[in-house]
């Protein structure tokens, strides 16, 4: 494998595009972690801009599947935390 799975994953989430601010959600901050195994485990720790989000299983969802279709990836867990809060600096500069 050229890149590290997990670099890999971020690469696709990139495509994960939050409906409502219309960016991607590593753009946006809201990727928090992504560990992988040398068996192809991925999990990722992930946010929503506010708690209670309408969207947050969506996200989610969207997430795991943009995660899973990597080549080298056997499973996904995608784990929402609202811990650190997320805030609008957490946002990338364009």
């Amino acid at each position: 494998m050229s890149a590290p799975l997990e670099r890999l994953v971020e690469i696709a989430l990139r495509d994960v595009l939050d409906p409502e601010m219309g960016r991607s959600v590593v753009d946006l901050g809201l990727i928090y972690a992504i560990a992988s195994t040398p068996e192809g485990k991925v999990a990722i720790t992930m946010t929503t801009t506010t708690r209670g989000c309408p969207l947050a299983g969506f996200l989610k969802e969207a997430v795991a599947v943009a995660a899973g279709a990597i080549s080298g990836v056997t499973s996904v867990e995608v784990a929402l935390t609202y811990e650190p809060a997320w805030e609008p600096a957490m946002i990338a500069a364009e």
